[in-house]
């Protein structure tokens, strides 16, 4: 028979994340108890209201640009228990009342080994504001908890083969994430800066793995910080990173410098903000005004083009 080995510094770690959510979840029942513990009604007038501009409104307009929903569409809300897909899930809720075309849609919680305390934490937010979560298990942080180079890659992917397939088996054709406008354009300066490429984070995608199926981003245009106003605004409190690498980045030096770089260009963002106002709107724009013909090569479909295979065909070119 199979015995399972406990590692002492996989227990110690454990033992210090479980007293960490315990304290969270602790910090959330505080939260709750000064801002008099605002009902699902409530949240959901000040998205209606005071918040209608800044979230709302963005939320559909991203819908319409992209055309991200369609009648008969059966979506599946992803939610991480974080700000962004909590939010998520409430805008759908509100659009739905105000449809134009009918679409169903189910609120998707993936637990890849939360500590209990976490889950907990997801359960009573999505009970208080009035989403009714589909909750699945997988293991995933344990298939992924020794390996050495990637975790965080090989997890993500993993989460998101996953959500696909639960949202499958449960009748959808579509996926909701809750990336924001400020991940996009953070990924865009990523990818130049340290990836030595041009790309963004787009609003939606076929999937490769899964046929028929789509990914969607309607929070495009949403800023982080209406995010946060929101959250606190409604005293709520939700999961930072529920995720067991993260709390031990000191012992993953590949990881923790990921983390160190997408914080270093949200400075690197801000510091240029200060004497330019449009920088972001900018960093936007630049994904969706390339000029091919100057550019000295580029991807399609996985085939590379360079400006050398046309550039005799064509001697109309200005200096």
């Amino acid at each position: 028979m199979e015995q399972k080995i406990n590692h002492p510094k996989m227990e110690r770690q454990e033992m210090r994340t479980e007293t960490e959510a315990r304290e969270r979840t602790a910090a959330a029942m505080r939260t709750e108890a000064e801002a008099g513990e605002r009902t699902a009604a409530d949240i959901e007038k000040s998205i209606r209201k005071k918040f209608h501009k800044q979230l709302f409104s963005r939320f559909a307009k991203a819908v319409r640009d992209y055309q991200l929903v369609q009648e008969n569409d059966r979506i599946a809300v992803c939610i991480s228990g974080g700000k962004d897909s909590m939010l998520l899930a409430k805008l759908f809720q509100e659009l739905q009342k105000h449809r134009k075309v009918p679409f169903e849609l189910q609120f998707l919680v993936m637990d890849p080994g939360y500590l209990k305390a976490n889950r907990t934490l997801i359960e009573e937010n999505a009970k208080r504001m009035g989403i009714p979560v589909t909750i699945f298990e997988t293991e995933i942080f344990d298939a992924v908890y020794e390996i050495e180079k990637s975790p965080c890659y090989l997890c993500a992917r993993m989460r998101r083969g996953h959500l696909y397939h639960q949202a499958r088996e449960l009748g959808c054709n579509k996926i909701a994430l809750g990336h924001h406008y400020d991940d996009v354009i953070e990924t865009i300066l990523m990818g130049m800066l340290y990836g030595g490429q041009i790309q963004t984070m787009m609003p939606k995608l076929h999937s490769t793995n899964f046929q028929g199926m789509e990914l969607i981003r309607p929070m495009y245009y949403i800023r982080e910080e209406d995010i946060k106003h929101w959250r606190d605004y409604n005293g709520l409190y939700f999961l930072q990173c529920a995720c067991r690498f993260t709390e031990s980045c000191a012992a993953r030096e590949s990881e923790s410098e990921n983390l160190s770089k997408r914080m270093e260009i949200k400075t690197l963002i801000a510091k240029m903000k200060e004497t330019n106002p449009f920088v972001e709107a900018n960093i936007f724009k630049s994904v969706e005004n390339v000029n091919l013909s100057t550019v000295i090569a580029y991807k399609q479909q996985g085939k590379r083009c360079h400006f050398l295979d046309t550039y005799n065909k064509d001697e109309r070119g200005e200096e």
